[in-house]
């Protein structure tokens, strides 16, 4: 039971290094043309960003049930 618990920590923790990398390198410098307003420039960072978090949170809640489900069975 341990060995799950610890397991699932550990994507969890690799799940949120990757997800801040790829905001950091690729939704960070995301920049329209110098002409849009900058509201409009950080509103599409936010939505960006929360369709990964989404991602994420449907991936770890896929990973979770995928390594508990041995568990409900014994």
């Amino acid at each position: 039971m341990a060995i799950k618990i610890y397991s699932f920590i550990f994507v969890m923790w690799i799940l949120m290094l990757i997800g801040g990398g790829l905001v950091i390198v690729f939704v960070g410098p995301f920049t329209l043309s110098s002409g849009i307003d900058p509201i409009i420039t950080s509103s599409i960072k936010v939505i960006i960003a929360l369709f990964l978090i989404f991602i994420w949170l449907f991936t770890l809640t896929k990973v979770k049930n995928w390594i508990f489900k041995s568990q409900v069975k014994s």
